[in-house]
């Protein structure tokens, strides 16, 4: 049965609703930034760009560095905006957008995130890289998939007890990276963990302005967490979301971020642009 037109959603030429992409635009091997003005600072890198497009933040370019073509894509802020990206580029790949139908040979995209981060612990300095062991989903989205088969009940379970987690808030997800980009990037230069990703920049993450926090001791109990040696790393609003998808999709992701603000101890970076160019130059050395 092919995919309903109100479900699919393609624009008069055939490209993607949101990303405004057609399957030929796009590399297998795929790099995710937030902001959109952070797309040149990765294609600046590049020898050859072959493609260009942006509809509202979602800014894609595609072209090759060192003989190895990369897309690289900005997400915008947030799980919800990972949720349009990532079914739409699985879309791309796996789905016949003609018959409307998945294709019966499926294909697995690379995923690197280059993001940006607060560090919870104070002995993950500014001006670092966090590669992200696990996603650590405290929004919810990704309840309105079927997670159980990829989520880590035995972390979760610890986390929910670890901090006396509301029952009316939805339950913690815990998704791993993948473990074969892992090996690629991880290095005596990058910090492991458990990433948080928030819904929200404000109450979601503890920051107080006027409004009264359902739990004031959640972050401090969130920096005392930890399960067999594994504890929260860093704070952001999209990794939960790459890894909890691409795992469900059948794609490899992993989840790299400059810290530029350290939570524990209230330092920021003093030239965050130099530590995000590190990052960006660290990921394609590797890719």
């Amino acid at each position: 049965m092919s995919i309903k037109n109100s479900e699919l959603i393609l624009n008069p030429d055939g490209s993607l609703y949101h990303l405004n992409l057609k399957p030929e635009n796009i590399s297998n091997t795929i790099i995710f930034v937030g902001d959109q003005d952070r797309v040149e600072k990765v294609t600046k890198h590049f020898d050859t760009i072959e493609f260009k497009t942006q509809k509202r933040e979602f800014k894609t370019q595609t072209g090759t560095c060192k003989g190895k073509r990369i897309t690289v894509i900005s997400t915008g802020i947030g799980p919800d905006n990972i949720d349009i990206v990532l079914n739409e580029l699985d879309a791309l790949v796996n789905i016949d957008l003609k018959t409307r139908k998945p294709k019966e040979t499926l294909t697995s995209l690379d995923i690197i995130r280059i993001g940006t981060s607060g560090s919870l612990q104070s002995n993950i300095p500014v001006d670092s890289f966090v590669l992200s062991s696990y996603g650590l989903d405290i929004n919810g989205m990704l309840h309105a998939y079927q997670i159980q088969p990829i989520s880590d009940s035995e972390i979760e379970d610890a986390f929910i007890q670890q901090t006396n987690w509301s029952s009316l808030k939805a339950r913690p997800i815990v998704v791993k990276n993948s473990e074969e980009l892992e090996k690629r990037f991880k290095s005596e230069q990058t910090y492991s963990g458990l990433t948080a990703t928030a819904g929200g920049f404000y109450g979601p993450q503890g920051r107080v302005l006027r409004l009264p926090l359902q739990d004031a001791n959640l972050n401090s109990k969130m920096d005392a967490f930890n399960f067999n040696g594994t504890y929260i790393s860093n704070f952001e609003m999209e990794t939960s979301a790459i890894y909890g998808l691409s795992k469900l999709l059948g794609h490899h992701a992993l989840s790299l971020n400059a810290v530029i603000a350290n939570r524990a101890n209230g330092t920021f970076s003093k030239n965050p642009r130099k530590v995000i160019e590190d990052l960006i130059i660290y990921t394609l050395e590797r890719i």
